[in-house]
């Protein structure tokens, strides 16, 4: 399952984010444009790789851990690289990584305890907002002149923090309760016994 279609395409999206960081060094206009495109190519696989796998029922374990793992090299990388550019604000930048590594880790416990971390609308938006106002921060200063291309992003940026950071504490809170056993039902139970029915409620 490694060579279906849907793998590939997440294959892909981490292949082109060394690709991208690499572009950061490229001097030119046309390279903010070209950074951009790619950035949009990559997030655009997150969206396609899902719904084949759904459509041609190809799940696979090889894709459910690559899938959330390249959409973090992705965004990590691109963030860490425009905050060090000096093309993003750093704050905004700092609660998006540390929100990737914190629901990481709640993802690899509540996997291990066969409690699933479902992703809802909210944190949909937030993955839209979030990718605009990347890739608006990627074109910067090159954009047509009189579009405020970069103070869009940023403001993008901190909407998706606040997002961010919202959606975060679902996941830690519902997380919490799990592992203290402060979920009607799970009290006493083993591990992968019981369900996390406020997990299902969580903020992605």
């Amino acid at each position: 399952m490694v060579s279906s279609l849907p793998n590939l395409l997440t294959v892909s999206r981490v292949v082109l984010v060394p690709v991208i960081i690499g572009f950061f060094y490229v001097e030119g206009d046309w390279a903010r444009y070209v950074t951009a495109l790619l950035f949009v190519v990559a997030a655009t696989t997150d969206y396609v790789d899902g719904y084949l796998a759904r459509s041609w029922k190809q799940h696979s374990p090889f894709g459910r851990w690559l899938d959330p793992v390249a959409d973090k090299l992705l965004v990590a990388a691109t963030v860490v690289m425009l905050v060090g550019f000096e093309q993003a604000p750093l704050l905004p930048a700092v609660v998006i990584v540390l929100r990737e590594i914190l629901v990481s880790g709640l993802r690899e416990y509540l996997a291990e305890v066969s409690v699933g971390m479902p992703v809802t609308p909210l944190a949909k938006w937030k993955t839209a907002v979030q990718m605009t106002a990347i890739g608006f921060l990627l074109v910067g200063d090159a954009g047509p002149a009189g579009v405020p291309v970069t103070a869009i992003g940023s403001v993008g940026l901190w909407i998706a923090a606040a997002l961010t950071l919202y959606t975060g504490y679902g996941y830690l809170r519902s997380g919490l309760r799990h592992m203290f056993g402060r979920e009607p039902g799970l009290q006493g139970k083993p591990p992968g016994k019981g369900k996390l029915s406020a997990l299902e409620k969580a903020q992605a």
